[in-house]
C-alpha cells in the first residue's frame, strides 16, 4: 500500500469557457467536479497504475462531504483508493480552474483551506502513525492549511523515517526548507521552487545544492523540458519526445505517482524518470484536467529521452 498525505485537500472545480476575457461575463460551456489536493491526485494515478493507495489528511464541512462522496464513487480500476481522511470542523477548500478553450490556457483560483486545531492535528498524527505500519511508501504533498505549524512536514518525515517507510516530499517554501532538513528520500520541486530554496536558477547546480541540504534524491520538474534527477547513483535528465499543448493541471502529481510507483517496484532511475515524464505529458494531453491519457502514456513511455550527466558537471 502507498500512503498519500494531503493536509489541505480540495474540491476541484474546472470551468470551460470559449475564451477568458478580463472584466467581462462568461458563459460556462462545460464543468467538472473532482476530489482534489495534490496527494489525492497522486493516489488516483497510483491506483490506475495498479497500486493500492490510501488517502489521508483532513476533510470537513459540506465541501468535505462532497469530496469524500466523490472519492467513494471513483470507478473501479486495477487497484483502489481508500479514504482515511481525518474529520475537521472547518470547511474543506475549493479550487477553481478556468480553462480558456480558445488557447488552452488555465487560470487557477485556490482557497486557503480550513483552520486545523491542535486537537485535530493530534488526531491526525495518531492516524498517520497507524497507517505507516502497513505502508510501502508515503507521499507528503501540497500546501499547509491554516493552523498547521510550518515544520509539519519535517515532523511527518521524521515519523516515516522512524517507521522505515520511504518518503517523497512535494511542497514548497518554508515547509519544503524545513522538511528537507529532516532527510526525506525524495523531493520534487519545480524550477521556481528549487530557485527559491537554493538561490540558483541553474537547474543542475540547484538540484545538487538541494540534495546537499538533506534529501537523498532530488527530482526537479522542468515543465516542457521534462525532469532532472540527482541521487546517490548519478544525475539524469528525462525529456518528452516533443512539446505538447494542453491543460497542465495535475501533471506534477502524475509525475509524483510515477516516481513513487517506480521506487516501490525497484525500478532504476532512468526507468522511474521515463514513467514520470510519460505520465505527466499524458496528463497534459488528457481532455479531463488531472487525468492521464492511457493510450498517450503507453505510446510516450518508450520514447522519453534520457541523458546522463557526467559526475561534477554543472
Amino acid at each position: 500500500m502507498i500512503l498519500t498525505v494531503t493536509l489541505n485537500t480540495a474540491l476541484d472545480l474546472t470551468y470551460g469557457v470559449p475564451a477568458l476575457v478580463p472584466h467581462s461575463s462568461h458563459r460556462v460551456t462545460d464543468l467538472s467536479e473532482r476530489p482534489g489536493g495534490k496527494g489525492v491526485n497522486v493516489a488516483r494515478v497510483l491506483a490506475a497504475l495498479g497500486h493500492e493507495s490510501v488517502v489521508t489528511g483532513f476533510a470537513g464541512g459540506a465541501t468535505g462531504a462532497v469530496l469524500r462522496a466523490l472519492l467513494a464513487a471513483l470507478p473501479a480500476g486495477p487497484a483502489t483508493v481508500t479514504d482515511a481522511l481525518v474529520p475537521v470542523s472547518g470547511d474543506t477548500r475549493r479550487t477553481l480552474a478556468v480553462v480558456d478553450r480558445a488557447t488552452g490556457d488555465t487560470t487557477q483560483f485556490n482557497e486557503p483551506g480550513p483552520h486545523v486545531t491542535a486537537d485535530e492535528w493530534t488526531a491526525f498524527l495518531v492516524s498517520y502513525g497507524n497507517l505507516l505500519a502497513t505502508a510501502d511508501a508515503v507521499a507528503l504533498c501540497g500546501s499547509l492549511p491554516p493552523g498547521i505549524h510550518v515544520g509539519a512536514y519535517a515532523e511527518l518525515v521524521r515519523l516515516a523515517r522512524a517507521a522505515g517507510v520511504p518518503i517523497l516530499l512535494d511542497t514548497s517554501g518554508e515547509p519544503l526548507r524545513r522538511g528537507i532538513a529532516a532527510r526525506p528520500d525524495l523531493i520534487k520541486p519545480n524550477a521556481d521552487e528549487l530557485a527559491q530554496l537554493t538561490g540558483s536558477r541553474d537547474p543542475l547546480r540547484a538540484t545538487r545544492d538541494a540534495r546537499r541540504r538533506g534529501a537523498h534524491g532530488v527530482i526537479a520538474s522542468l515543465g516542457p523540458d521534462g525532469m532532472l534527477a540527482v541521487a546517490s547513483g548519478g544525475s539524469w535528465q528525462a525529456s518528452p519526445p516533443a512539446p505538447v499543448k494542453g491543460n497542465p493541471t495535475g501533471a506534477g502529481d502524475s509525475a509524483v505517482a510515477g516516481l513513487l510507483s517506480g521506487l516501490v517496484e525497484g525500478l532504476d532511475w532512468p526507468d522511474r524518470l521515463r514513467r514520470a515524464v510519460a505520465l505527466s505529458t499524458a496528463t497534459v494531453l488528457s481532455p479531463t484536467a488531472g487525468e492521464f491519457d492511457r493510450a498517450a502514456y503507453e505510446e510516450l513511455l518508450p520514447r522519453v529521452r534520457i541523458e546522463e550527466h557526467a559526475p561534477g558537471a554543472a
